[in-house]
């Protein structure tokens, strides 16, 4: 028993210096908060391209309060149109869908054509309701082409990034067919016509 005594004598330095790390682990777990309120919206199941949302395109995710965006859709996507292209796990906020008072507004035979213009100092001089051509240049040296030609602008969102700005266009189904496949391998920019009357 004496040694026993004189053993932990030796090493109550040791022990007490472990029971008080324990302590102060056992109080940080408890003192430390525990996960933020979270939100579920619709975000991106993968990349996509503006146009008409499908099943499958969304998905519901839970997100940390603080990280979701004015304006986050939780439900009701799912047969309006996209303006513009998502990434994969990126937040479905209202700004990035077309008005449905807006789609019907569109003439008709016409379908509302997201396209983004590389150069956005050129979009800021267009308004609603000009007749713009619209052209394409890849990077094989030939000459732009032509794509479209009058074509009236119906919106301009908010917004540009590096890769231009977006407009979108009532464009008949051959425009949009011919607008897709340009915009998909070229840089395109804008001529303005007069007014539409």
């Amino acid at each position: 028993m004496r040694a026993w005594i004189r053993a932990f004598g030796r090493r109550r330095r040791l022990i007490a210096a472990a029971l008080a790390a324990l302590s102060l682990a056992c109080a940080l777990t408890v003192l430390r908060p525990g996960p933020g309120p979270t939100t579920t919206v619709l975000v991106a199941a993968k990349d996509l391209k503006p146009g008409v949302l499908h099943e499958g395109d969304l998905h519901k995710a839970r997100l940390p309060a603080e990280a979701v965006p004015d304006g986050a859709l939780t439900t009701g996507a799912v047969g309006r149109t996209l303006a513009a292209p998502m990434r994969r796990g990126e937040p479905l906020t209202d700004v990035r869908l077309l008005n449905p008072a807006l789609l019907a507004t569109l003439p008709p035979g016409t379908v509302a054509m997201p396209v983004r213009i590389a150069d956005a100092d050129a979009v800021r001089l267009l308004s609603p309701g000009d007749a713009i051509g619209v052209l394409a240049a890849w990077d094989t040296g030939q000459p732009a082409q032509t794509v479209a030609d009058r074509v009236p602008v119906i919106t301009i969102p908010a917004g540009e990034t590096d890769g231009g700005a977006l407009i979108v266009l009532a464009a008949s189904p051959d425009q949009a067919r011919m607008l897709a496949a340009a915009q998909a391998g070229g840089r395109l920019s804008v001529t303005i016509n007069p007014h539409l009357q």
